[in-house]
């Protein structure tokens, strides 16, 4: 039988599972019933292994549940990026890899061709290999940037690139504080943390409160899609739910948002099935695949620039690019209460504000979807003195909102008399 190991083959799997832990979080063993139990039970193993120190466990009636939980405002190093040093790896690849950086080391810039390669493995260290897998491996490693290749006629030949991540550091003043910074900002932090550990050093400067560590879990989606952006192709992606259902969407990616809240980032992309825009979690996103070049890109990104002035957040409606007037009045005493109405101005969006009388102030837009103003409305509880919608169900959906939570306060105190 085959003990447990902390490597991984398909790293898509362990972010599955990572997601579920991190994301919905508090799930018990018999929940996932995707794979079996023993699959649960070796993720996570692993789970443990990278996030010993951010695992929170919770004994219940249902059993044994678990999350993550970071405070990433207190780690110089996110801890999710020892997923991406965990891959597994065969006998003949480490043994390939060594054999060959040794006979590339002694070859100098000019290099040997794959044909000599295979000659000097066989004759110096008595290690076979097919042709075609050394080449497949130098092709690879080409990629990487860890060989360089030089075609000299019709043939390649292939030398060790002479570029060292010490040197860099050492040459350029001050690129080590950049790069310490860099493993903790930005997209693809995991870059800045692999060159940090390639010279033996670590983060020992800066952390970020708002610093959303599950947002490598996307790295490799965000990197595909921004590829797909640029070349402005067409992509088919599958989507996930939380019940683990796949679902396939076909279209074309046009940006990626990021919630200034919650730090979730959406790909918004045009369905031309439906003809309107859609956006997706990242997080919920499992594949991206590539397809042709869409011919009609530049006008489909003008029209999202036009669909963007009337979102509130990142629904597009039911399609057709019809819009609701929204007038919400406000009620804030100008002499004592100035930081309401400076709120309400910084969280417009995609509306306007205008005194509407003293201590009155009213925010107005044209909204493809109304529904997403719902929960904003909300922080401003006891201060609403009138919603004004062409979609009338928005004040209706307001007010039962409203008396819902009044009914659940009532019960709470009823209950409360008894305890």
């Amino acid at each position: 039988m085959a003990g447990f190991s902390e490597l991984i083959k398909s790293f898509d799997k362990t972010r599955d599972y990572i997601r579920d832990f991190f994301v919905y979080g508090f799930k018990v063993r018999n929940e996932y019933d995707r794979k079996s139990a023993r699959t649960y039970d070796n993720e996570r193993r692993r789970a443990e292994s990278w996030l010993k120190d951010f695992l929170h466990y919770e004994t219940t009636a249902r059993g044994k549940q678990v999350a993550i939980s970071v405070d990433s405002g207190k780690v110089p190093e996110n801890p999710l990026y020892k997923a991406y040093y965990s891959k597994s790896f065969t006998d003949n690849d480490i043994r390939l890899h060594f054999l060959l950086e040794d006979i590339l080391a002694e070859s100098g810039e000019r290099g040997l061709t794959v044909t000599q390669l295979t000659d000097r493995l066989a004759l110096d260290y008595h290690a076979v290999f097919e042709r075609q897998t050394v080449r497949n491996k130098l092709k690879e490693y080409t990629e990487e940037g860890i060989v360089r290749t030089v075609k000299r006629g019709n043939t390649d030949y292939f030398s060790l690139s002479p570029d060292r991540a010490e040197d860099f550091f050492n040459e350029y003043e001050g690129l080590d504080n950049a790069v310490k910074f860099f493993s903790r900002a930005g997209e693809f932090g995991v870059v800045g943390d692999s060159m940090l550990k390639a010279v033996g050093k670590k983060n020992d400067i800066f952390l970020m409160k708002h610093c959303y560590i599950v947002h490598t879990l996307e790295d490799e989606v965000v990197l595909k899609l921004s590829h797909s952006i640029e070349e402005k192709r067409f992509i088919t992606v599958t989507n996930f739910a939380k019940s683990g259902r796949t679902s396939e969407f076909e279209g074309i990616p046009m940006r990626i948002y990021v919630s200034t809240q919650t730090g979730r980032r959406f790909l918004i992309m045009y369905l031309p099935l439906y003809q309107n825009f859609n956006s997706l979690r990242l997080d919920s996103i499992k594949t991206v695949r590539q397809g042709g070049v869409c011919d009609e890109y530049d006008k489909f990104r003008e029209m999202l620039d036009w669909h963007e002035q009337h979102c509130f957040g990142v629904s597009f409606g039911s399609g057709g690019g019809r819009t609701y007037r929204v007038s919400v009045t406000i009620e804030a005493d100008e002499e004592t209460e100035e930081y309401i109405i400076n709120r309400l101005e910084r969280e417009k969006r995609c509306g306007r504000v205008e005194r509407g009388g003293k201590n009155l102030y009213r925010w107005t837009a044209e909204l493809l979807d109304p529904n997403e103003i719902l929960q904003w409305l909300k922080t401003y509880t006891g201060r609403i003195v009138s919603i004004e919608s062409e979609d009338e169900s928005i004040a209706d959906k307001f007010r039962r909102d409203i008396e819902r939570m009044g009914e659940d306060e009532a019960e709470n105190e009823s209950q409360s008399l008894f305890l």
